[in-house]
């Protein structure tokens, strides 16, 4: 099964931050597939300040396969999918949480995160994560 690294793994992953996603993803990034959603790409690049930094991140990153997490299917999936979660009473605080989860749903792909919003989707969507 192919695990898609959420932003927030990433950033603790670069910042040397011991979160035990990051720790997880560091022991087991040379033994399993992983994947890079594009707009995680966008995100975690974008904090960088400095150019060196900026492209060790890029490069360690473009080492795994980067995959679209938006298109005008997927987009209509997860506004639905917000729209049903919102109608239990839940309210997720990104657009591209509610992306990544839907893409990781519709391909059947496992999802590595420190971000509690993905919660609600796997307790009510069905959304695989990685339990540490």
């Amino acid at each position: 099964m192919t695990t898609l690294v959420d932003s927030s793994v990433w950033i603790d992953f670069f910042n040397g931050r011991p979160s035990p996603e990051a720790l997880y993803f560091k022991r087991e990034l040379r033994s399993q597939p992983f994947l890079v959603g594009d707009l995680i790409l966008t995100e975690v690049l974008q904090g960088f300040r400095h150019n060196k930094e900026y492209e060790a991140a890029r490069d360690a990153m473009l080492k795994f396969q980067v995959v679209s997490l938006a298109g005008e299917r997927r987009a209509i999936q997860s506004a639905q999918n917000y729209r049903w979660l919102r109608s239990k009473g839940v309210t997720i605080r990104s657009t591209i949480d509610c992306l990544i989860a839907t893409f990781c749903i519709v391909h059947n792909h496992t999802l590595l995160h420190s971000d509690r919003d993905y919660t609600h989707f796997e307790e009510h969507l069905g959304l695989k994560i990685v339990h540490l």
